[in-house]
């Protein structure tokens, strides 16, 4: 069975005793995900739900989950029950697995992680933490980014896409989708000087890409098929 890249390891092994003890999650794959080289990345914000509700799930529980060989490859989007409903099926994994299908990608196969581990009840409240949290959240994605050798993030909503571009230094702005209904939301994609992509997509827990007039997918095939 492969092991994870060391450099992923050690980033992990440096998260401090308070940061594990913080209700949240890490990885949305499995770790055969993070044992290979990969174009792709995937970042959300943070996790979802409640920090009181949900205090006893706490970073250190789900690292050592992850760690269980029952998760060895695995998709948070294909193979967890959210909401309630059966595995895969609530409306965010659905357009997730909508999307990779049409790319002709296993959500298996590619890392996925929230740029923040931390669980909050609301933007405003993760925002207030800003600086620390990247801080200590960061440095598990820039192993990530250089073991794997990842060319692409694909980020999950404006405010993670924000976040990640200004910590690649990715400004130079190369496609763009906007959606052909009445809101016209953008997705876009933009490069960082050392080639580089973060692709900033509308949040799939609010925008139905199963839905042509909101289906981002072709955007993304161009960015990941670029030369350079």
């Amino acid at each position: 069975m492969a092991m994870i890249a060391p450099a992923i390891q050690s980033a992990i092994d440096a998260l401090s005793k308070p940061m594990r003890e913080r209700s949240g999650s890490v990885f949305y794959t499995g770790r055969s995900a993070f044992a290979q080289f990969a174009d792709l990345y995937i970042l959300g914000l943070n996790p979802g739900g409640s920090p009181a509700s949900q205090a006893d799930e706490t970073i250190a529980r789900d690292l050592a989950e992850w760690r269980d060989n029952e998760h060895f490859h695995w998709s948070a989007y294909e193979d967890e029950s959210w909401v309630g409903r059966p595995m895969g099926t609530s409306g965010m994994q659905l357009r997730m697995i909508h999307m990779f299908k049409q790319l002709g990608l296993s959500l298996r196969d590619i890392p996925a992680s929230n740029v923040v581990f931390v669980r909050s009840a609301n933007e405003a409240a993760l925002a207030a933490e800003k600086a620390s949290l990247l801080r200590a959240c960061w440095p598990v994605h820039e192993a990530v980014l250089g073991a794997l050798s990842i060319r692409s993030v694909l980020a999950l909503g404006t405010t993670a896409g924000r976040w990640i571009r200004d910590a690649l230094g990715a400004h130079v702005r190369i496609a763009e989708f906007r959606e052909t209904n009445a809101r016209g939301w953008a997705s876009e994609a933009h490069k960082a000087a050392d080639g580089r992509a973060v692709i900033t997509l509308t949040h799939p827990g609010r925008a139905d890409w199963r839905n042509p007039a909101a289906d981002p997918t072709k955007m993304v095939e161009a960015v990941l098929k670029r030369r350079s």
